[in-house]
């Protein structure tokens, strides 16, 4: 007898949370879907980079004031915090969008293109939206109203959080999702838990993935500082190449992926993104200097590597007679999806996406700060289908063709309204 009242239960529940979505709800998304894209082209065709979204941050504040939310800017520098407080008392939920772009000169042709430029560490280069931030803002500020326009169906609060600087703030400066949390976005009122997406150019539009536990990578950023013994180019034997050192180096560095990292266990990735060396062909310079970084999924693996990197770039250094060194700085720690929240909101994006568009996925080593907020309460990080129908060839994050189908974005509305009502109101 109780295991049939059980299976009752649990039926029940499972039915409650597979629910169509509200009838009314669906309509206000369908009416605001135009909007949704029109503020995605404005954000892509107007990007910005790290801690310097003040145009973005404006457009933001200026919509969620309008809605008649409780608007706070200026957090983390240029992020924006918003509160709407629904009819009734319950928990408080956090959603979170990230709105920086990256250094990227954009190659695509399209009607909303940047041509926007700016000066990354001390180099003149193109400004583009290469990884999807654009549409975040735009769904999320595409959330705000629908949810803005139901709050008789909302029992708790909802803060939305517009994040900068997730790609990382410039250099000796503070940013991204650290600061927010040091600055109290997770507090006043205390957030119960928090949700996230990322658009991904090479799921279809229409699906959902997610994972359970570590979905993506800690991030490391490194600088090597090779130091040799200048001298002219025709007689390298006068002095020390800090060029070949450099060399050699990264060599080095493959073997403690492919021969000592055990990958059996989880993915771990070493690259090194650039070198700097030298000014001129016959002139040896006197130092060289790499920047890179580690992605690991392990946080034994992610010592090992950091540990014998260390060691392995003086010792190469020293046997060709010169010295190298190494500075760390952490970007982020392994995104982890709390594993009974995450079972708990599944049904959520079933009940938009339809189950057969919902599918789990492997780690990845991307990595992302919104594992920062997870360090601190509940969280659930997915990713929402941007690739175009029968694209077999979707175009990489953070390159200059990088490309996602605005029809991507109503999914997304979608699925963060409905995650948001679910929690509160169960």
């Amino acid at each position: 007898m109780n295991r049939i009242i059980l299976l009752t239960v649990v039926l029940f529940s499972n039915g409650f949370l597979q629910a169509q979505m509200d009838p009314n709800i669906q309509k206000t998304i369908d009416q605001i879907e135009d909007k949704v894209i029109a503020w995605r082209h404005d954000f892509h065709q107007n990007p910005e980079l790290s801690n310097n979204e003040f145009r973005t941050a404006a457009k933001i504040a200026e919509h969620l004031t309008s809605l008649g939310l409780e608007v706070q800017t200026g957090v983390a520098k240029t992020g924006v915090v918003a509160l709407l407080r629904g009819d009734h008392p319950g928990k408080v939920v956090a959603l979170r969008a990230d709105i920086d772009a990256l250094p990227v000169t954009e190659r695509n042709d399209l009607p909303y293109k940047s041509a926007v430029r700016a000066r990354f560490l001390d180099t003149e280069i193109g400004v583009m939206h290469a990884c999807g931030h654009d549409t975040h803002t735009a769904m999320l500020m595409g959330v705000a109203e629908v949810l803005s326009a139901h709050k008789d169906k909302i029992n708790g609060t909802v803060k939305f959080i517009f994040q900068p600087a997730e790609e990382g703030p410039p250099p000796g400066e503070e940013g991204g999702a650290k600061l927010m949390i040091k600055e109290g976005v997770l507090t006043n009122p205390a957030v119960d838990a928090i949700f996230g997406l990322h658009i991904n150019s090479a799921t279809p539009v229409g699906t959902i993935r997610y994972k359970s536990g570590g979905t993506m990578a800690a991030v490391e950023r490194f600088v090597v500082a090779v130091k040799g013994k200048g001298t002219h180019g025709s007689a390298p034997w006068t002095g020390v190449d800090p060029i070949l050192i450099a060399a050699k180096i990264i060599d080095g560095f493959q073997t403690i992926i492919s021969r000592e990292a055990p990958l059996v266990n989880e993915a771990a990735v070493i690259t090194i993104g650039k070198i700097t060396a030298g000014v001129r062909f016959n002139i040896i310079p006197e130092s060289a200097e790499l920047i890179g970084t580690v992605r690991t999924l392990d946080p034994d693996m992610r010592t090992l590597i950091m540990t014998r990197m260390d060691a392995m770039a003086a010792d190469i250094a020293r046997a060709y007679g010169g010295s190298a060194t190494i500075q760390w700085q952490n970007n982020t720690v392994v995104t982890y999806n709390d594993p009974e929240l995450t079972s708990q909101m599944v049904p959520s994006l079933t009940t938009v996406a339809g189950a057969e568009n919902v599918q789990t996925t492997k780690a990845t080593t991307g990595g992302e700060d919104f594992s920062y907020y997870q360090e601190v309460v509940p969280g659930f990080f997915f990713f929402l289908g941007g690739m175009a129908p029968g694209n077999t060839e979707p175009f990489p994050h953070h390159t200059p063709d990088f490309k996602v189908e605005d029809s991507g974005m109503k999914l997304g509305v979608k699925v963060m309204s409905q995650i948001a009502i679910d929690y509160l109101n169960q």
